[in-house]
């Protein structure tokens, strides 16, 4: 393959900027800027000039030998002073290196894969850990990038694979007279693997949820606070407020940390019959937005109030514009005055952590429909046990495909096709 580089950090002014050059030129291309390069694994001084001998920089260089490096490759990395100027000559020289070329976005981490150096699964995660920006999503994208996901998958793939050879073998050996049963053990297996995938696959839409953050909407009657309340919890003006009902046509979102997960609130158009055609847009788009969302906070004007959707499970009722109906009993909050708003955000936060507490390692859609694509084909071979040994052939190939099912889960076959889209939301850098 060709040998590449790019700048690995930001672009712009900084303090320090990488770049770094990864292929079987790496360190031909280092030495066209110094006479000599820091032994693998180590960091020099060095002074870096151009074909004239002309100073461009004085910069940190490191090196990394083939198999020992982040890719797989011999790489050369320039730390240099964070100047654009220095960066843009570095860069339009190397471009003029025979054999070298400008990476393309996500190839050095694509390159990682093809090199064996990561899965996957774990190339998920370093996306995921770069476009983290709560703690909760550090955590669970440092678990898959560390390969949690890729060591579960390969001890049910070791059972599967256990089940299969004693299948197999009674297969090899069913014209003589083998002493063994192996059925029960071959079950034990497949219900132990199967339990264990199900449970994992349960998790992914909480793990997901992590990812990408959960909604959590305001809904109630128009003027019932929903905007003031929306305000306060942002500390912000982000949405509207007046006297007058309807005055929330769209939904109105705000992306929040609260306490390391991240939590877009959404303030939506008061709910109620109206002739008015833009009002009645905005209502429709707060009842689909509603009822998606994760968790919903139901604003009323009294105990009594009907709902103008059915609560679900962990759903929040509270009354609003406590600093007018004082009297009344339940919880209540005022987004004007403040009252309840501290309780009402740590009530949304502690059924979102309980809620995050059933997250697995697999994090994407992607990741539970191998997982669910496995489980299928175990039960099939559980049912194909029960008709005897004339249907062992077709038990052994459906645990042949369960274990190609949990195979791509990270990446070791049928990924092909997702790979441009998984490598092109990574930097040049990366």
């Amino acid at each position: 393959m060709d040998t590449i580089f790019a700048l690995a950090t930001a672009q712009g002014k900084a303090g320090v900027s990488v770049i770094r050059i990864s292929g079987a030129r790496a360190w031909d291309a280092g030495l066209v800027f110094c006479s000599n390069l820091p032994s693998s694994h180590k960091t020099g001084l060095r002074n870096l000039t151009d074909l004239s001998g002309a100073l461009i920089d004085q910069a940190l260089v490191l090196t990394f030998e083939d198999r020992k490096s982040f890719t797989g490759e011999p790489v050369v990395e320039f730390h240099l002073h964070g100047s654009t100027a220095i960066v843009s000559r570095i860069m339009e020289l190397l471009g003029g290196v025979e054999g070298v070329r400008p990476a393309e976005p996500g190839e050095f981490t694509r390159r990682a894969l093809e090199n064996g150096k990561l899965d996957l699964a774990q190339v998920e995660g370093l996306a995921d850990l770069i476009d983290a920006e709560t703690e909760a999503q550090r955590k669970q994208a440092v678990r898959v990038l560390a390969g949690d996901l890729g060591r579960t998958a390969e001890i049910w793939r070791s059972d599967l694979i256990r089940a299969a050879s004693l299948l197999e073998a009674t297969i090899d050996f069913a014209d003589e007279d083998v002493p063994v049963d192996v059925t029960p053990e071959v079950l034990e297996l497949l219900d132990r693997s199967q339990s264990a995938i199900n449970k994992e696959a349960e998790g992914v839409k909480t793990a997901e949820r992590i990812r990408t953050g959960f909604e959590v909407a305001i809904i109630g009657a128009p003027n019932i606070g929903k905007s003031t309340l929306l305000n306060a919890i942002a500390g912000r003006d982000a949405a509207i407020t007046s006297e007058y009902a309807g005055t929330t046509r769209d939904v109105i979102e705000v992306k929040l940390d609260l306490n390391g997960l991240a939590v877009t609130i959404l303030d939506t158009a008061g709910l109620r019959e109206t002739e008015d055609f833009v009002e009645k847009i905005g209502i429709d788009r707060a009842l689909q937005r509603a009822k998606a969302a994760d968790l919903r906070v139901f604003l009323k004007s009294s105990v009594n109030e009907k709902l103008p959707i059915t609560p679900q499970n962990g759903d929040i009722e509270i009354l609003g514009k406590a600093d007018l109906f004082q009297s009344q009993s339940g919880m209540t909050v005022s987004g004007k005055t403040g009252k309840g708003v501290d309780s009402l955000v740590s009530v949304i936060s502690t059924t979102l952590f309980e809620r995050s507490a059933s997250a697995g390692i697999a994090t994407r859609e992607r990741h539970r429909q191998a997982l669910l694509s496995s489980v299928q084909y175990l039960n099939a071979a559980k049912d194909g046990l029960t008709l005897g040994p004339d249907h062992y052939d077709l038990v052994a190939e459906d645990m042949r495909s369960a274990i190609r099912a949990l195979n791509s889960l990270i990446g070791h076959v049928d990924v092909e096709n997702l790979l441009d889209e998984i490598f092109s939301s990574f930097c040049l850098g990366k």
